[in-house]
């Protein structure tokens, strides 16, 4: 199993095969979207074959995740896999105005992940988003509105919530950042 491997053997290849399962991709549905074979695309998950840049931006685009969170920062001796260094956090998501995530977790190979997530002041997602997800959020500071099936909450530092495929939406109208951190399951990025 995935999870027994040891830690330095969680490789972009696992990265992307998690993201794909993720998606609920097959390795047919993604080389097809890819216009690659499938046994390339597996050799590239088996970390055998190595993806250019432009199959690296493809193939982010398919699994909807910056370009950014495909790339490992080196680890120090002993700790890949292991730790996260605050200066070494990947870059996840972007893709909302006003909004910066970085993954806490080490890798995506894992039931769940690790989100760090700054909300800048006067920003929000506009439309609504569903994920087939569980995901629990922990707010470390300033304040966040939340509306989560249509009912709208006012969360402050301290408070947490959690989302089961509900519909959600969220906006920063307050002058200072917000800062999440989130347990999702199953990975989504």
């Amino acid at each position: 199993m995935l999870h027994d491997l040891p830690p330095d053997t969680r490789t972009l290849g696992a990265d992307l095969r998690a993201l794909r399962k993720a998606r609920q991709m097959t390795l047919h549905d993604l080389s097809s979207a890819l216009g690659r074979s499938v046994g390339w695309l597996s050799q590239v998950e088996r970390d055998i074959s190595e993806p250019t840049i432009d199959d690296l931006r493809e193939m982010a685009k398919v699994l909807d995740v910056s370009v950014s969170s495909l790339f490992r920062t080196a680890a120090a001796a002993g700790e890949a896999g292991l730790i996260v260094r605050a200066g070494a956090r990947r870059p996840i998501g972007n893709r909302t105005d006003g909004l910066v995530e970085e993954l806490l977790s080490p890798d995506l190979t894992d039931d769940f992940e690790m989100v760090h997530s700054t909300f800048a002041p006067h920003s929000d997602l506009a439309a609504p988003v569903q994920r087939p997800t569980q995901e629990v959020g922990f707010i470390v500071s300033g304040e966040l509105n939340l509306i989560i099936d249509d009912k709208e909450f006012h969360l402050k530092a301290g408070d947490s919530f959690r989302i089961r495929g509900e519909t959600y939406r969220w906006s920063n109208p307050y002058d200072v950042p917000c800062v999440v951190i989130w347990a999702i399951a199953p990975p989504v990025y």
